[in-house]
């Protein structure tokens, strides 16, 4: 696998691992709506690796602003620091395979100014089926040194977000049931952004879970109307799953806005017009 800046193999952590400067993990095992995650992180995780709660330390509240707005950004900080984060040590975030909660913990961080973080491709499924060594050691690292220098690049808002809609490429990272307005298991209304286009996150991986080549990527991408220089925006149900299609726009050579409210916000507002069917319009 050809080295991109956004992901990294099984091999090639092992490599860093046991280099002279190895990167901080960070274990951000999550599921929606599931049990908490901690309990499986302490009976088996990468050996050193810091476990990061999303649901209390990847947003904010739940509320106007969507089911996972952003986590104040000095809170978020203060919650990096405390595993290990430094501004000038590299970090590697891994889940358990999906990749929706650590593409989340990779896109806060390069939105706060992090220079160097990236993804475990196939998350701790990929690192156990390589052999990979697990440890349930605790684990209390050094404080750190992160501080969050975080602006509006990257993100929109509900209103950026229809504009992308209409300007550029807006894509949709939900399901198709869910884009079509077929089904809405979570959120108030079904259906989707005015003009969004639907594109599964789920089908930018293989069945291991690890991401498509880069060209298969882009292929993808120019079907679904992303061209050379389209501004392109993504949202999803609250702002994880879409952070993983970030992740692969970014693996494709591709740059991406998040909306991170995403449908959560947008649905939870009754004057905002909702679209239906398989459609964009």
């Amino acid at each position: 696998m050809t080295a991109n800046p956004a992901i990294l193999s099984v091999a090639d952590l092992k490599s860093e691992l046991a280099g002279s400067r190895p990167p901080v993990l960070l274990d951000v095992r999550w599921q929606l709506g599931g049990p908490d995650q901690r309990p499986a992180y302490e009976a088996r995780h990468l050996p050193g690796a810091v476990y990061v709660d999303l649901d209390r330390e990847l947003a904010g509240p739940p509320g106007s602003g969507g089911r996972h707005p952003l986590p104040d950004p000095e809170a978020f900080g203060a919650v990096m620091r405390r595993a290990g984060v430094s501004a000038d040590v590299p970090v590697v975030v891994y889940d358990g395979g999906q990749g929706w909660a650590a593409a989340r913990a990779w896109w806060l961080l390069r939105w706060t100014g992090h220079p160097d973080v990236r993804v475990l491709d196939g998350g701790l499924a990929a690192w156990t089926a390589e052999a990979g060594q697990l440890s349930a050691e605790g684990v209390t690292p050094a404080e750190g040194d992160f501080k969050p220098t975080s602006g509006p690049a990257g993100l929109l808002d509900a209103d950026g977000a229809a504009a992308r809609a209409r300007e550029g490429v807006l894509l949709d990272a939900r399901a198709g049931e869910r884009y079509r307005g077929e089904v809405e298991p979570i959120d108030p209304v079904g259906g989707h952004i005015p003009g969004a286009v639907s594109a599964p996150t789920t089908e930018n991986v293989g069945p291991d879970g690890r991401f498509l080549p880069a060209d298969a990527l882009r292929e993808r991408f120019a079907a679904l109307g992303v061209s050379a220089g389209s501004p392109v925006g993504v949202y999803c149900g609250s702002g994880v799953s879409g952070a993983h299609e970030v992740l692969a726009l970014e693996v494709a050579g591709i740059s991406a806005d998040l909306y991170a409210g995403s449908w959560s916000e947008w649905s939870a507002d009754p004057d905002r017009p909702v679209a239906t069917g398989p459609l964009p319009q």
